[in-house]
């Protein structure tokens, strides 16, 4: 490390808040590109986060930087509304292309709890109704709103007064569909006979794939289930893709991996490769009641976020993305249940395209354990891999690589990863 970065990084706990910038792993990096970091260190890592399900194309694709550049000899700033300007408009048309059913509206904003704000707010105002049906374990953001609605860690909910929400257990890995479906509408029939009437539920929001609550992945049946008990109550059903989308699950968005369309989307994440992106999707008639100026942003839909999210929509299609994502995730499956017969520690593989959770348990009593799979991580980081965490306790590994890994990345990886595996069980 220079000296120069050094007395930075001293720096960083006055200089940066510590809510965020005290996150897993904190590695000094000087470059990224592809599927890898280059540490201060001079060290190569192999990055199996994608800037937390960010740079689904990997960091820095050539055609995405070209793009970024152009884009930025012409317009830097919109704001649209007061300009109009070509890749905002050609955005929408290309994102309506590859949506889900009819949505086909957009309201670009410039981060996930940006387009989670928009759709509450959307189906609020359209609905007139107050109350928001979230589901147990889910996050969607930290801004008041989307806070509210968020329950994948009490922490986060802390000191922060938040009313007009109402959750809803989410789907558990073990559950049959039938006990699964079951369950939800005993949960359901609770809810409206105790605490919110049907006619006062604005929405229901979920995530079809649970993210940091631990990759959690429902049966199609049961996120079918909630479709229904939407339509038979007039509830507006809203997903959050915004860790699932472009191209994560093995199609565009999980929705279609799941076959549920729901009324509202939130995008975000994999969107621009890294460039401050989001969206607020539903159908024009729908966005359309929203009335000139009760919504608006000042930086949502920059230039230069959407020549990059077109370019990265180009890619995905060019590169045949979306069937690599099926195939090397299915690969990176096989080879990780190897690894879960040899290793006590690994319990439950869940996986959906590259979007792959690994829980780590204690070998005696099967339980998660959180404080074993943060030593993992870390000793895997010294081997050269960089995960991530989820899990109400930290016990879930994340991997989600870019969407252009290998099967010998995949390899490299989980070698890496069983390395620190055996110095866990070593100490």
């Amino acid at each position: 490390m220079s000296a120069d970065w050094k007395e930075l990084s001293e720096k960083m706990p006055i200089r940066l808040a510590p809510s965020m910038a005290k996150d897993h792993p904190n590695l000094p990096v000087v470059k990224e590109e592809g599927c890898y970091y280059w540490g201060v260190d001079g060290k190569k890592y192999l990055d199996f986060t994608s800037g937390i399900a960010v740079t689904n194309v990997g960091h820095r694709h050539p055609k995405v930087v070209a793009a970024i550049k152009a884009a930025a000899d012409y317009l830097t700033h919109g704001p649209i509304g007061v300009i109009q300007y070509e890749s905002i408009l050609k955005l929408a048309d290309e994102l309506a292309e590859i949506m889900p059913g009819d949505l086909d509206c957009f309201f670009f904003g410039n981060s996930g709890t940006e387009a989670i704000e928009g759709a509450l707010k959307l189906a609020r105002h359209v609905t007139k109704k107050p109350f928001v049906v979230s589901f147990i374990g889910g996050f969607h953001g930290r801004t008041l709103g989307s806070m509210a609605i968020s329950t994948s860690k009490s922490k986060y909910r802390s000191h922060q007064h938040v009313s007009g929400t109402y959750q809803l257990p989410y789907y558990q890995p073990g559950d049959s569909e039938e006990d699964a479906i079951k369950k939800l509408d005993a949960a359901a029939e609770q809810l409206f006979a105790h605490q919110a009437l049907p006619n006062e539920i604005a929405c229901m929001i979920l995530e079809p794939v649970l993210g940091e609550g631990g990759y959690i992945i429902p049966p199609k049946s049961w996120l079918q289930r909630i479709r229904q008990l939407c339509d038979e109550h007039g509830i507006l059903l809203i997903f959050d893709e915004v860790q699932t989308g472009f191209g994560r699950t093995g199609e565009w968005f999980a929705s279609q991996s799941l076959e549920v369309v729901p009324d509202i989307m939130a995008v975000a994440k994999g969107i621009a490769s890294g460039i401050p992106l989001s969206a607020t999707v539903a159908n024009h008639k729908l966005m359309q009641q929203w009335p000139l100026g009760s919504h608006a942003t000042t930086f949502g839909g920059t230039p230069l976020g959407c020549a990059a999210a077109l370019a990265t929509i180009e890619v995905i299609k060019e590169e045949n993305l979306l069937t690599n994502t099926k195939v090397v995730g299915a690969y990176a499956r096989k080879q990780l249940e190897k690894l879960q017969k040899q290793y006590a520690r690994i319990g439950n593989v869940r996986s959906i395209g590259l979007m792959i959770g690994i829980e780590i348990i204690d070998p005696i009593s099967g339980e998660g354990d959180g404080e074993a799979a943060m030593e993992i991580l870390d000793l895997a980081l010294h081997e050269g891999v960089l995960f991530y965490f989820s899990g109400k306790n930290g016990e879930v590994i994340r991997m989600i690589p870019p969407l252009t890994v290998t099967e010998k990345q995949i390899d490299d990886g989980l070698e890496m990863l069983e390395k620190a595996l055996i110095a866990f069980d070593q100490k």
